[in-house]
């Protein structure tokens, strides 16, 4: 079969590889789809906590379909960017027929992260207001429906006029640039800030928030990890939480398949179309995300 090889930190090839053979409650996906994320080309440059020795495939979710036809999607960790993966038979949860593989593919980092992000770490509440930021990205994209649907308003702020629309479309209260960011945070009155993006737009945020104001740290796409002032998080009683969904998902896989049924399940969720591309092209499709140069989903397709 095909599947993207890192070899070397920082640049990844299309190889030549032996099939996958399932072990003792494993199980052969034929992958239709993976999901791209910023982590997954962190690990490839070696920017991450997780560093797998050296040669591994990249690829932590995908969808496709097991030897009996039965449509799934999967968390893998690692492997999704290959024409076929082995998982743990109780990783592999069906996927509902309104849902295209592409989609699927995008489904369960972005989803689960911004679920476990809103209700298990900030515990909002039905009529809580939420600021996201990174809002045309794919976490961004869930928590704004998800947000929604627990019965919130969401102020989306995102950096480029295609980025609000998309994140309009996806439920949004109101959109904004991040040159308004505090002031407009301030009016809105926002509960609960998600940040995916970090750098000088955490503090910002946090400025923004009205009293009790949880800040959500889930990630830096935007590059820079920040140094927030506490007497930001002692004023008007704020927190700042940390949010490691990949962590939890590990040592809670239970939970975890519990969480993603629930999603799957969940009325008014419709994940964007991903832009799709092929698995010779994985390489500058990571190096595309972590420029912040894809709104919405991405996912790489093998070949037919």
């Amino acid at each position: 079969m095909k599947a993207v090889v890192c070899e070397e930190l920082g640049s990844v090839v299309l190889r030549e590889v032996p099939d996958p053979v399932a072990g003792p409650g494993q199980v052969v996906v034929r992958v239709e789809a993976a999901g791209v994320n910023y982590v997954d080309g962190l690990i490839v440059r070696g920017s991450y906590q997780l560093r797998p020795p050296l040669p591994f495939t990249p690829g932590s979710e995908v969808a496709g379909t097991l030897d009996d036809g039965t449509r799934v999607l999967a968390f893998c960790m690692f492997g999704g960017f290959a024409e076929q993966v082995v998982i743990q038979r109780d990783q592999a949860v069906r996927v509902p027929d309104r849902i295209d593989s592409a989609r699927a593919a995008g489904f369960v980092q972005s989803y689960c992260t911004a679920a476990y992000a809103l209700r298990r770490r900030a515990r909002m509440e039905p009529g809580e207001r939420v600021l996201v930021l990174g809002a045309g990205g794919g976490v961004g994209l869930a928590a704004i429906q998800l947000a929604k649907a627990y019965g919130g308003q969401v102020l989306a702020a995102a950096s480029t006029p295609e980025k609000r629309k998309l994140a309009a479309q996806a439920g949004a209260d109101e959109t904004i640039g991040y040159e308004e960011l505090k002031r407009a945070a301030r009016d809105f009155g926002v509960d609960i800030t998600v940040d995916p993006i970090g750098g000088e737009l955490s503090e910002q945020a946090l400025r923004g928030m009205r009293e009790g104001g949880r800040l959500l740290v889930i990630g830096f796409a935007g590059g820079a990890i920040p140094s927030l002032p506490a007497n930001q998080v002692l004023l008007r009683n704020r927190s700042v939480v940390g949010v490691d969904w990949g962590a939890w998902a590990v040592t809670h896989a239970g939970e975890n398949r519990a969480l993603l049924e629930e999603l799957l399940l969940l009325d008014g969720l419709d994940p964007v179309a991903p832009e799709i591309r092929p698995l010779a092209g994985a390489g500058q499709a990571m190096d595309d995300l972590i420029g912040r140069r894809i709104t919405g989903k991405l996912v790489l397709v093998p070949s037919s």
